[in-house]
């Protein structure tokens, strides 16, 4: 409790100072990385989404034709679009190329509104499906272009989750790639790995295909604004078949973390360190 009272008085303390809005950001998240605290979603919500119920449709039956539409319109306009606003290129496509027709769980990092666009430029436009926290099912207009743009949004419904199941075991059988923001939370322009949680490890192991993991590398301008954008295709983690599912899980997750990590590392030239832990240590622990 006091660590959580004492990350709240310094993201107080960082919204309440006089700064730019990228510095205010990049202040949240040193507290939060402070206090270890990689998963909090400091961006708020807000109360335009609705939790998918158990009618549902995750297998998108219903909107095939506007889903088709969609997706050439973006795989038409989106190239151009990355490459004007933020000068972005792929790197690492004999990586994807390696896993051949076979499904894969894709984990990327999380730090822009439109990051699935990154990974659709990097993993294809018409193979990618996106999972997502229940708050991006937004009612309305914007609402409908999300789903039609494959999102798969999670659930505190049972019903809707077996569904939700149901489909990315069959989307990874029929080779396509599932997408997973293994970090949890959106953290705008942050340029280090976060730990990751175990959601996508265990899909992977579920539908026994491989992780592709994804890494998003870029510098800033003075602004604060994401500029020369790389998108890193790495090489897919393999389980060892004889392994345990949870061990597996752990070893796909351990996987996954490493290669992000030197990623991070030789893109940057620097080794991967994060500030000072302020979380207050109990006496004999």
């Amino acid at each position: 409790m006091e660590e959580n009272a004492g990350a709240a008085r310094s993201f107080g303390e960082a919204m309440k100072e006089k700064r730019s809005k990228s510095e205010k950001r990049e202040g949240i998240q040193r507290t939060l990385e402070s206090y270890r605290r990689f998963d909090y979603n400091y961006i708020p919500f807000g109360n335009n989404w609705e939790d998918p119920g158990e009618h549902f449709d995750y297998t998108g039956k219903d909107r095939r034709i506007g889903t088709f539409l969609l997706r050439v319109g973006m795989a038409a306009l989106a190239p151009l679009v990355l490459k004007v606003a933020y000068g972005c290129k792929v790197v690492g496509r004999e990586n994807l190329k390696a896993i051949g027709k076979s499904g894969a769980v894709c984990v990327s990092n999380h730090i822009a509104f439109l990051d699935t666009l990154f990974v659709r430029q990097a993993v294809g436009y018409f193979r990618s499906f996106h999972t997502m926290g229940a708050e991006n099912n937004k009612k309305g207009l914007g609402g409908a272009f999300i789903r039609r743009g494959g999102m798969l949004p999670l659930s505190n419904n049972l019903t809707a989750m077996r569904n939700f199941n149901r489909e990315v075991d069959r989307l990874l059988k029929a080779g396509k790639i599932v997408n997973f923001y293994a970090e949890q939370a959106m953290w705008v322009n942050y340029q280090k790995p976060r730990p990751m949680k175990e959601g996508a490890f265990y899909y992977a192991v579920r539908s026994n295909v491989p992780v592709l993991p994804v890494f998003f590398t870029f510098k800033k301008d003075k602004f604060g604004h994401m500029r020369r954008l790389v998108i890193h295709i790495l090489p897919a983690v393999y389980a060892d078949e004889a392994l345990p599912r949870k061990e597996k899980m752990r070893a796909l997750k351990a996987g996954a973390e490493e290669a992000w990590k030197t990623c991070y590392e030789e893109a940057y030239g620097v080794g991967l360190e994060y500030l000072p832990d302020r979380r207050k240590r109990r006496e004999g622990a």
